[in-house]
């Protein structure tokens, strides 16, 4: 039997997540999920945002503005960052 602390310290955690034994499937599904959720998160910040901001000042900005310069760059941004960090993950993996 192995112990907790052996399997955690083979391949290591953050927060609970293990490092090691991606499959390329896997990598390629939480980068592109990590930016599925970052765009969904920004974007609903921004509109909320731009709520408030025409509410309150009477403005006439269109929401279609927290798509393209909120959510879509944040969505963009994180997919280029998690792509190469899952990509070297698999690549340990492989090891």
């Amino acid at each position: 039997m192995q112990s907790e602390e052996n399997r955690h310290a083979k391949g290591g955690t953050v927060l609970g997540f293990p490092l090691k034994g991606f499959g390329l499937f896997t990598s390629l599904l939480l980068a592109f999920a990590a930016a599925f959720f970052t765009f969904f998160a920004t974007t609903t910040v921004a509109i909320f945002a731009l709520l408030a901001w025409n509410g309150l000042g009477h403005h006439a900005v269109s929401y279609a503005a927290s798509y393209r310069y909120v959510g879509f760059p944040a969505g963009l941004l994180v997919l280029v960052v998690a792509l190469p960090v899952f990509a070297v993950l698999w690549v340990k993996g492989k090891n």
